[in-house]
């Protein structure tokens, strides 16, 4: 800990001291949305999408993008522990296997399990913005965007700039954070570096978290740039009820590598985006901390792939295109060592018919070693009906192979089942976009039929838990929100942002007499989600957050979180913060007790 404050210390005396510029003047609407190919203004989608921007990131009452994104509606987030240490995602009712999470456009998801898809070895203060596609995202993301995809973006700038965070709160919780652009000439530059540490805030629920991030990028002249980016996080956690309560001295180590290189050809009407990536995650997982001979695992993951994205612009309309080959291999102790390879070619057309409608269709085919092609179409229809109304609808097919802990995962409680079957589904969605002097609104129907859908099982309590396939599976559900942006002014009080949102989720999936299913029925039926984020002089900001949220077949509750943040933007600023005033007593994954009422408190340097 003593090696890192001094780093970042020394990182930030390269800077030279100014007051940092706020982002809350940025027009959402515009901010392009980061497919890999067609890429669009976010108020011209034709998808429920939702934006999570700088300023939200940093005024939320939260210290890890899994408590980020808990504030997201639609996102179903069940953290394992405080800070997402350990977190898995569902949209719009799909397991945590159904998500796809990215870092720029570079897939995450993980062939062993996906409880690892957020282990993404960036701090969150170097996170620029997040967009989350709710919905089928085959046909743009290829096959585990199931249920929709989440992408965190990050930015390089041309100008010079650090920012060093601080904090300590409850349970012994400490951390530091920094982050710096050092642009030298045409090339850019961002590094970031964070550590979290906790004596959790139960028993075996102790933590440490290690991330740096290095990213740069380089205009090799007005046609022509190179992009690379490397990462490594690091994170060893008691895991107390994390997969089993008959085990309370689970402990796990997860280490995750992750390495990009890009070139980008951007011409009049032509764009081509090339890249090779590699990620490696590797897992031990022991049942009993203090004697790992009783059972202990190892797992490694390497992910090797390369993909080529573009666009061209013709009378016609802008043609997308994209072509990908990944490798994915683990050595386990468990699992036994294995591979195996996809292959995927995207194919889509934007039309405009006039200037109110418009046509976005396409298809991704898609090669798995063992179960051949799959071919995934989908399409989105938009009409502008007046400039503040947008009405659109879509359909797509989704598709998700078991990961090898589905297939094969042999331990005390749970069982894998070599006999799967992929996972399908068609997606239908409706849905109607409202803008006006910084409201924005919007009212989602979906419906998600689902064949074969993959869940775990077991007949009582004293059996394992075993993966089965279900058919003929239907998810129905509204979505309803409300945003307020207002840029900033001059009064001394004054509302700065507000959200308002519903969510309603039915799955026709009924527990079956002497069969008990683990995570379908556990999902979000309602959730409603509120928050303000006031304004107090030119100074002071205050984010007031609650969440109402009610689960299949268990008790709802009410949790509300607050932050209050002086001088935020400025040179030295300070904030505080905290979660679950309310002292609500509530689980969100398995059987692991989630902290009461808890506080943190820190600082902000910001240097330019």
């Amino acid at each position: 800990m003593k090696k890192l404050v001094l780093l970042v210390i020394s990182l930030a005396l390269n800077f030279t001291v100014n007051a940092q510029t706020d982002t809350t003047t940025q027009d959402l609407g515009e901010v392009l949305i980061r497919e890999n190919r067609i890429q669009l203004p976010f108020s011209k989608q034709s998808r429920n999408i939702s934006l999570v921007s700088k300023l939200q990131i940093e005024t939320s009452p939260a210290r890890s993008l899994p408590e980020v994104l808990s504030f997201v509606p639609g996102l179903d987030i069940r953290q394992r522990g405080v800070t997402g240490v350990q977190a898995d995602i569902s949209i719009r009712g799909g397991s945590f296997e159904q998500t796809l999470m990215l870092l720029n456009g570079i897939k995450l998801s993980d062939p062993q399990t996906g409880h690892h898809i957020m282990n993404i070895p960036v701090p969150l203060v170097n996170i620029d913005r997040i967009e989350v596609l709710k919905g089928p995202a085959s046909r743009v993301f290829g096959q585990n965007a199931y249920a929709g995809a989440i992408n965190v973006i990050t930015e390089l700038n041309d100008k010079r700039y650090a920012r060093v965070q601080g904090y300590g709160g409850d349970f012994g919780m400490k951390g530091l954070n920094f982050a710096g652009s050092l642009p030298v000439g045409n090339y850019k530059q961002n590094l970031a570096i964070s550590y979290d540490d906790s004596n959790g805030h139960w028993y075996n629920s102790d933590y440490q978290v290690s991330n740096i991030f290095y990213e740069g990028g380089v205009d090799l002249n007005e046609k022509n740039s190179l992009k690379g980016m490397i990462a490594y996080t690091d994170r060893d956690f008691g895991a107390n009820g994390f997969y089993s309560s008959s085990f309370p001295d689970q402990w796990e180590s997860v280490q995750t590598t992750l390495a990009s290189l890009s070139h980008t050809v951007t011409l009049e009407n032509f764009y081509l985006n090339t890249r090779g990536y590699f990620r490696r995650n590797q897992d031990e997982y022991v049942l009993k901390r203090n004697e790992p001979a009783f059972y202990q695992n190892f797992h490694t993951t390497d992910v090797f792939a390369l993909e080529a994205n573009g666009n061209f612009k013709t009378k016609l309309g802008t043609t997308g295109f994209g072509i990908e080959t990944r490798k994915e291999s683990i050595e386990s102790t468990n699992l036994g060592n294995r591979e195996r390879t996809i292959a995927g070619i995207f194919l889509e057309q934007m039309v405009n018919f006039g200037t109110k409608v418009d046509l976005r269709a396409g298809v991704y085919s898609n090669y798995y070693t063992g179960y051949g092609w799959k071919h995934f179409p989908g399409a989105e229809l938009g009409f502008q009906a007046t400039k503040e109304l947008r009405l659109y609808s879509g359909y797509g097919i989704s598709f998700r192979i078991p990961t090898y802990n589905d297939l094969y995962y042999q331990g005390p409680t749970n069982i894998g089942n070599d006999q799967l079957v992929p996972e399908q589904a068609k997606n239908f969605e409706l849905g109607a976009k409202w803008s006006k002097s910084g409201f924005f609104a919007e009212l989602v129907y979906f419906n998600r039929s689902t064949d074969n859908l993959i869940e775990w099982t077991r007949p009582d309590a004293d059996t394992p838990w075993q993966p089965q396939n279900f058919s003929e599976v239907k998810f129905n559900g509204v979505e309803a929100s409300l945003n307020y942006r207002v840029s900033p002014n001059s009064s001394k009080f004054r509302i700065k942002e507000f959200m308002l949102s519903y969510n309603y989720i039915n799955i026709d999936l009924i527990n079956q007499p002497g069969i008990e299913t683990r995570y379908a029925l556990t999902a979000l039926k309602n959730q409603v989600i509120g928050g303000v984020l006031l304004g107090i002089g030119q100074k002071l900001e205050w984010n007031t957050k609650m969440r109402y949220l009610e689960r299949m077949s268990q008790d709802p509750y009410f949790l509300l979180d607050m932050r209050v943040d002086y001088n935020r933007t400025g040179k030295l600023g300070f904030f505080a913060e905290a979660s679950n005033i309310t002292d609500t007593d509530y689980m969100e994954a398995g059987t692991v007790q989630m902290p009461g009422r808890w506080f943190r408190a820190g600082f902000m340097l910001n240097l330019e």
